[in-house]
């Protein structure tokens, strides 16, 4: 039998980047739908949309230190995921709970129950966009402010994404000059 030292070689390649991704990454999405529009409201224009069902299993994470480029929608359906903000906070939500990860706030995700989480994701954001930026070398970076109550005092110091501030009137401005998109939703006409 001859062994190809290329092939040899590929096939450490493979093994090994395998066996990290699944060691830095055992979150698998089941199901994956991916379709785009023209014109989405609460994007304020062309979109895509991409529908994901996510098992994270027991003591694993749903990635590293990463953002979604537009608004994310979550539905616990299984278990619980614990979401981590890079600024700090930590919130756990269960099955039946939904939460949104939007804005761009870097965050990561883990399975910290005693179950298998599976939870459904509905991304809305720009076309040609992927629906996560992870962080280089996994950095923890907080931000950026959702709002002008986290840059008062000296919360505007904490944040260093997607850059740093200067002083809390730079923090304040920067939340209220960031591109909002507000919807007119019309009252139910049967209730």
């Amino acid at each position: 039998m001859t062994v190809h030292p290329q092939k040899l070689r590929l096939t450490l390649v493979i093994g090994v980047g395998l066996l990290v991704t699944g060691v830095i990454y055992a979150a698998m999405a089941l199901e994956l739908w991916v379709g785009t529009s023209d014109h989405i409201g609460l994007w304020n224009g062309p979109a895509t949309l991409t529908a994901r069902t996510l098992k994270t299993p027991v003591g694993e994470t749903t990635g590293l230190w990463h953002y979604h480029p537009g608004y994310v929608y979550n539905v616990v359906r299984q278990g619980t995921i614990t979401v981590e903000d890079g600024c700090g906070s930590v919130q756990s939500y269960s099955a039946g709970q939904a939460f949104e990860t939007s804005e761009g706030r870097v965050h990561r995700a883990y399975n910290l129950g005693g179950a298998d989480a599976i939870e459904s994701n509905m991304f809305v954001g720009p076309p040609g966009r992927p629906i996560t930026v992870f962080i280089p070398n996994n950095e923890r970076r907080c931000g950026p402010p959702s709002s002008v109550d986290e840059c008062k005092g000296d919360g505007w110091a904490n944040f260093n994404h997607p850059s740093q501030f200067a002083s809390q009137g730079q923090c304040v401005e920067y939340v209220n000059h960031r591109p909002r998109i507000t919807l007119l939703v019309p009252e139910d006409p049967l209730r």
